[in-house]
């Protein structure tokens, strides 16, 4: 049996995802430096391995040790707790839409920022919908290659307290 605190933290865990499933517009890739369009391409790498259901692919977007907050105030870097987090998103068939998404790169360091409403599925078979706003933190590392770090979809959360 799904207990309400089971389906609250896999309705969490795929708010997570929709940091992820942002699709770059064309007006918004025309203002994207280079570095701008290689933090999104790590997004979009992640959204499209997620929608196979490959999880190795999903995993090798995030840096070893990345903080990954699938519920507000609780992050983990346990490699099989983010697995099987990640594998909960599959059996929701979750749904996303997005108002936009923004990427800032300094140095090594980049932000992605969306907002986004999910539709879904619960464990239960009770249909869900949310929202938020993500915030994923991705540094570069030394081959050049961009790995998430930080991915926290409750952006919102101080705001939505005021």
């Amino acid at each position: 049996m799904t207990t309400p605190k089971t389906l609250t933290t896999l309705t969490y865990a795929c708010i997570t995802l929709g940091a992820f499933l942002t699709p770059s517009t064309a007006e918004e890739s025309k203002t994207m430096t280079k570095e701008e369009t290689n933090v999104l391409s790590v997004i979009e790498t992640m959204t499209s391995s997620f929608a196979k259901a490959d999880i190795d692919a999903v995993m090798n977007t995030y840096e070893p040790d990345a903080v990954i907050l699938f519920e507000p105030g609780v992050g983990t870097s346990d490699e099989d707790a983010v697995r099987q987090s990640f594998a909960q998103f599959a059996s929701m068939n979750p749904s996303f839409s997005y108002g936009g998404h923004q990427v800032v790169v300094a140095g090594d360091v980049g932000l992605h920022i969306s907002p986004w409403q999910m539709k879904g599925t619960g464990p239960d078979g009770n249909a869900f919908e949310t929202g938020g706003l993500s915030v994923a933190v991705l540094r570069k590392q030394p081959d050049g290659k961009w790995l998430m770090v930080i991915d926290n979809p409750y952006g919102n959360l101080h705001l939505d307290n005021q």
